[in-house]
């Protein structure tokens, strides 16, 4: 009996130690699981990832085997309809370059997920690849400027600018694509036709007066972080445009015309099928959209409004874009 009791009593005492063996085992594994990057972000107080008040401690790069997730160093930030995703497209044939398919909206819709949830949705990159994203709503964003600057000063900012009168009309189209029983252009355009008083309210319009905007971004970042990149030389001159958005980058200039072919159906330049692929890359079907009849005299009214904007943004940014 004696020799019972004391062989229980001696398992019993190695249990807590096995226990705690196991812990530490367990514990080390999911540890070494973390620093593979495979670990969702951890909570913030209010229960989103990351606090989302500004750079967090050890937030530059995550450590891992096959690259790292890393913060954007460049970003498309608009404009909307200007000719965004296509860059996208154009860059992401660059072997450097790393960018996020989808538009996270961080930096208008998001921020409060915090900077680890924001930096955990961008792709592993490897020593001298750049990490991107683009989402064309930040450029009218009034916060997003501070943001941004908040979490890099050194973040080099892409701006996609088109005629402001065919960027509006365009997206137009995009609405009325969605939902066929809104207003007319016209209509939502003007707040009185007869008198020409236009409606700075109403979204297309708005963000058109490209000066404006770029009025809000000067207020944290220097010119020299900006590059802006025109949408109609994106379309005619693909491989001029990416010859200097590469130069801006710090990339070697790996595409160039070689790469791209014009797609007259959609009246865009696609990139030729890379190697391994067995078709070209081309926008999708929701670009190259045919827009709807506008009367030329509605045209002309929008050309007058946006002239002395457009005159103030080419003087602002040293770049005469030629919509006049």
């Amino acid at each position: 009996m004696g020799g019972s009791r004391g062989g229980l009593a001696g398992q019993l005492r190695a249990q807590p130690r096995a226990s705690l063996g196991l812990s530490s085992l367990l514990l080390g594994s999911y540890l070494l699981y973390c620093l593979g990057g495979a670990c969702p972000p951890l909570p913030g107080p209010d229960g989103a990832a990351g606090s989302g008040t500004g750079p967090e401690p050890g937030l530059g790069a995550e450590p891992a085997g096959a690259g790292s997730r890393r913060l954007p160093q460049a970003i498309i930030v608009g404009v909307k309809k200007g000719g965004t995703r296509a860059l996208l497209e154009f860059l992401r044939a660059h072997p450097a370059v790393r960018a996020l398919g989808a538009e996270p909206h961080f930096f208008d819709r998001g921020y409060e997920r915090g900077l680890r949830w924001y930096r955990n949705l961008m792709p592993r990159t490897l020593e001298g690849q750049i990490t991107m994203e683009k989402t064309p709503s930040y450029f009218v964003t009034k916060e997003a400027p501070k943001r941004i600057y908040n979490m890099s000063r050194d973040t080099k900012l892409i701006v996609v600018v088109r005629n402001p009168v065919t960027r509006a009309i365009s997206d137009y189209t995009q609405t009325l694509s969605k939902n066929p029983t809104i207003p007319s252009f016209q209509a939502l355009a003007f707040k009185n036709f007869s008198t020409g008083l236009i409606d700075t309210t109403w979204s297309a319009v708005r963000i058109g007066i490209y000066a404006k905007h770029l009025d809000n971004w000067l207020q944290y970042f220097p010119l020299s972080k900006f590059l802006f990149v025109s949408g109609e030389r994106l379309v005619s001159d693909p491989a001029g445009e990416m010859g200097r958005v590469q130069d801006f980058l710090g990339l070697k200039k790996v595409v160039t015309d070689k790469h791209f072919y014009f797609n007259e159906t959609k009246g865009f330049p696609c990139l030729k099928k890379p190697e391994g692929s067995s078709r070209p890359r081309c926008l999708g079907k929701s670009k190259g959209r045919p827009h709807p009849k506008i009367h030329g005299q509605v045209i002309q009214r929008l050309q007058e409004f946006y002239r002395p904007f457009n005159m103030k943004f080419y003087q602002m940014t040293g770049q005469d874009f030629g919509w006049d």
